[in-house]
């Protein structure tokens, strides 16, 4: 499914903390001025750009550490998910919050039995169409990541109290929504969590990221850079962690579950080795 986004509708989703991180500014006063020229810059450019989102909801089990998706087509797609290796990390694997395979499914389906994938941008024009003025084109390359970042925020959203709906009465402000009190997470590809970026041609695949926009590098990247992808899982435990540093071992077996060439996922994860 897809949706568009009016950038005013997502002003009150931005997480601003991260844009003054970006512009690098620690001193309140400074982080105010800015907030209102970003403010201002919103106002100036309307409706001239949107954001833009593209989201499936799935039945899917986990088979080891690979989460098996049902496209609804009567084709199963295979996601080979990455664990934490290290001896001091709790190994946890993303399908760890998916159900298990084989096992007896309750009625009614429980969320962990579902899955949800996902995909957000902005207007490639945000990043294309401010050359001319140095600084209103990195006001505008930043705006552009904070909306695609407030698109799945706010995507993730609607997808938890209506589209999927197994958080129907949830009511969280946006700082709450910042600080993730709700139900589930939304790992984002080339994050800790799932840092290998070829996952996105996996996703690609299933969510058709063209149609809204978003091409593919040979690495995985995606263009416009003010792009986010990702899974949305509703486990009541789930939570993000920082897979690290993987042995020859698990990137061996990795590289067979994606039915890569070894060498090929060596260069896709080289800061796990």
């Amino acid at each position: 499914m897809k949706i568009t986004y009016d950038l005013s509708t997502l002003e009150p989703y931005i997480n601003w903390l991260y844009f003054y991180h970006a512009w690098q500014l620690t001193d309140a006063d400074k982080q105010r001025q800015l907030h209102g020229e970003a403010e201002k810059a919103l106002d100036k450019i309307g409706n001239h750009y949107h954001a833009h989102a593209i989201f499936l909801i799935a039945n899917a089990c986990s088979d080891g550490d690979d989460i098996l998706v049902n496209t609804g087509d009567g084709n199963i797609e295979r996601l080979p998910m990455l664990r934490q290796q290290q001896a001091d990390s709790d190994h946890l694997c993303m399908a760890d919050f998916i159900f298990p395979a084989g096992k007896p499914l309750p009625s009614p389906l429980p969320p962990t039995a579902q899955i949800g994938l996902f995909a957000t941008t902005v207007d490639m024009g945000m990043e294309t169409d401010f050359d001319a003025d140095p600084y209103q084109k990195m006001m505008m390359q930043l705006l552009a990541d904070r909306l695609a970042e407030a698109a799945a925020e706010k995507l993730h959203q609607e997808v938890r109290t209506h589209y999927w709906g197994y958080a129907p009465d949830e009511q969280l402000s946006p700082h709450e929504l910042h600080a993730e009190h709700y139900q589930g997470i939304r790992p984002a590809v080339g994050y800790p969590s799932l840092p290998d970026t070829s996952l996105n041609f996996l996703l690609d695949r299933l969510l058709h990221f063209s149609t809204i926009g978003i091409r593919l590098t040979e690495s995985g990247a995606m263009k416009p850079h003010a792009s986010v992808s990702g899974l949305m899982l509703a486990h009541k435990h789930a939570s993000y962690f920082s897979i690290g540093k993987i042995g020859t071992d698990q990137l061996t077996d990795y590289a067979r579950r994606r039915g890569l060439p070894l060498q090929l996922m060596r260069r896709f994860l080289a800061s796990n080795l």
